[in-house]
């Protein structure tokens, strides 16, 4: 799904690309949508934990099906829809009982293509789920459970897909995206191929107000306040921080930090971490 850029009539078009349209649903399927209230970064007790966030176009949610439990129902993709809720685009299934329901769409999944879940070994086809230990290694995955029967909850982004490695001892190791790996539990289910939308990185938004209609608001940059504000603040002109490390508003580590426990149960299946990068 390539990029569509548009000639440069207005400074906000200059530079702003969208994505060219793939879909073939504009409406969403009424009995699969409900109402979404906008938190605008808010917990249960109404304090702000998560910064510039607010505003926006009001969306409606997507029931996604992460389960796929009607095992052996041949199903039919009849649409592939935008959802605003996340960066992949949907697929619409339709099941041979007339049931509906939401997928993420993996990548080159077509209108009138069939797809299948099961609890057992079913062909190695794009959009067919089926469980870790029926699925041969060098095989691209998504929407992978950590655990049986709880839906699906790694690789969910657009453009992602984790490689199946190996297989031993009822545990299957996995790249994930990160580069991290791990082992997850074979009887995990995992839906074949890769998340569609893989051009929703490349897209350049031009101008604040496309940012602000995401429910993004403004950020400010620590080292351009002062020092009663900010850890970087301070200084005449153009500084650098002035600390060993970057640090939140309230003086805490931030960028780079590791936030996982120590003492996590599931450490034991991470064989590696993912690589650092260059904070730049």
């Amino acid at each position: 799904m390539p990029v569509k850029y548009y000639q440069p009539t207005t400074p906000g078009r200059r530079h702003a690309g969208v994505l060219s349209d793939p879909l073939t649903k504009k409406s969403p399927e009424k009995s699969l949508t409900r109402g979404k209230n906008s938190r605008a970064g808010r917990n249960a007790q109404g304090k702000i934990t998560v910064r510039h966030r607010g505003g926006g176009a009001k969306r409606l949610w997507r029931e996604v099906d992460f389960k796929r439990q009607k095992f052996g129902l041949q199903a039919k993709v009849a649409a592939i829809e935008y959802d605003p809720n996340r960066t992949a685009n949907l697929a619409l299934l339709v099941y041979s009982d007339g049931t509906k329901s939401y997928i993420l769409a993996p990548a080159g999944l077509k209108v009138g293509d069939k797809v299948i879940s099961s609890q057992q070994a079913v062909e190695i086809k794009l959009g067919n789920r089926l469980p870790l230990k029926y699925i041969p290694a060098g095989i691209q995955v998504h929407d992978v459970e950590l655990t049986p029967g709880r839906g699906g909850s790694l690789v969910r982004s657009a453009g992602s897909w984790a490689t199946v490695m190996s297989s031993e001892a009822g545990l299957v190791r996995l790249k994930l995206p990160s580069g991290e790996i791990r082992r997850v539990t074979d009887a995990a289910m995992a839906t074949v191929g890769q998340v569609g939308n893989i051009d929703h990185s490349n897209v350049r938004l031009g101008k604040a107000g496309r940012r602000r209609h995401m429910g993004f608001r403004p950020s400010v940059r620590g080292k351009a306040m002062n020092p009663v504000d900010h850890p970087h603040g301070g200084g005449e002109g153009h500084n650098p921080i002035g600390l060993k490390h970057p640090k939140t508003p309230w003086g805490k580590p931030a960028l780079g930090v590791p936030t996982r426990r120590r003492q996590k149960a599931s450490n034991r299946l991470i064989l590696s971490r993912r690589p650092k990068r260059n904070q730049d």
